[in-house]
């Protein structure tokens, strides 16, 4: 089992900047990738970006060059900065983890994020 605490979400303006993390606690060792997705009202989950254990990233379209995924392997924590903020990048964000064996995933609780014009 993998727990994934949440922090850093928040209100900002339009152009802003916010940083969140994740870190995993429990059987950190199987953990592979991870990520964030977010899910604005009325709308599906939707991918941010990942990482894998190597550094490997996987940002959205909607996202490069303003949002930037890092890991910290050491402290099992990912973060995502996100800078240039806009109004439709509100949502809540969702910390991502899958792990090595049986691929298995886990989600945080989410952490909500509001851009305002």
């Amino acid at each position: 089992q993998v727990q994934l605490v949440e922090s850093g979400g928040g209100l900002v303006q339009a152009g802003g900047s916010l940083r969140l993390s994740c870190a995993a606690s429990g059987s950190t060792f199987s953990i592979n990738t991870m990520g964030w997705y977010r899910q604005a009202p009325g709308k599906q989950r939707e991918l941010v970006a990942t990482i894998t254990k190597s550094g490997s990233t996987n940002p959205a379209d909607s996202v490069k060059g303003r949002f930037t995924i890092s890991r910290d392997n050491a402290k099992n924590t990912v973060y995502l900065q996100m800078n240039s903020l806009k109004p439709e990048d509100t949502a809540v964000y969702y910390c991502y983890i899958q792990t090595v064996l049986l691929s298995l995933e886990y989600w945080g609780q989410g952490t909500q994020v509001t851009v305002s014009s």
